[in-house]
């Protein structure tokens, strides 16, 4: 079916997209047809070197100014949305399909806190990834509700929660014995559940 079935004649323009768009946030492009992507685009590489990527976005922020090189914000408006199902803000998969192996590393994310070699501070408040909540003042959360949920959806589980590097004086994950617990890090299983990682505020005999 053509796609021009599909765009509204009177739809306004996308006024903050310099390039290409389409609607925005008074006036979106709307469609009730079921399993329908409004962008699609297949690729296959049979490459054998090199990178290869489907999209490649690159911002370069040479002002004061803020943003992001991607941003992807799923909003719902409906009361039983996802009834049976789920919804995300972004759903990112690494497939290994029946024949495939990946000899090298694979990940469903990868994210880079990249800064380039040099001799400097660097400022500001830095992660790899910041997990945030933006929840206002009225709503009651459900006892599952987490900043991180781990599931194993398949039949062969992980058996590992993380895999960090391996434990070396002064670093992130260091020998530590003999020290009082002071504090607790709370987590739920899938029933809610309340378990405590036991914390410390001291260091003492941390190699």
């Amino acid at each position: 079916m053509s796609i021009l079935t599909y765009i509204p004649r009177s739809i306004k323009p996308a006024t903050s997209v310099m390039l290409y768009g389409v609607g925005n946030s008074d006036d979106t492009f709307k469609w009730s047809d079921a399993d329908r992507n409004l962008v699609g685009i297949w690729g296959e590489t049979s490459a054998n070197s090199g990178d290869s990527r489907v999209i490649y976005t690159r911002l370069y922020f040479a002002g004061q100014g803020s943003g992001e090189a991607m941003r992807a914000y799923g909003t719902v408006t409906n009361a039983a949305a996802a009834t049976g199902g789920t919804v995300n803000g972004l759903h990112a998969s690494l497939s290994i399909a029946v024949g495939g192996a990946v000899s090298g590393a694979g990940n469903a994310i990868r994210a880079t806190l990249d800064a380039a070699a040099a001799t400097r501070t660097l400022g500001g408040t830095l992660a790899a990834i910041q997990v945030d909540s933006n929840i206002g003042t009225g709503n009651t959360l459900p006892a599952t509700a987490a900043f991180i949920r781990v599931t194993d959806t398949g039949n062969v589980r992980l058996r590992n929660l993380m895999n960090v590097p391996a434990p070396a004086n002064g670093t992130m994950f260091a020998a530590h014995t003999t020290d009082a617990m002071t504090h607790s890090l709370k987590i739920v299983d899938a029933s809610g559940t309340a378990y405590y990682v036991m914390c410390t505020t001291t260091a003492t005999n941390r190699s």
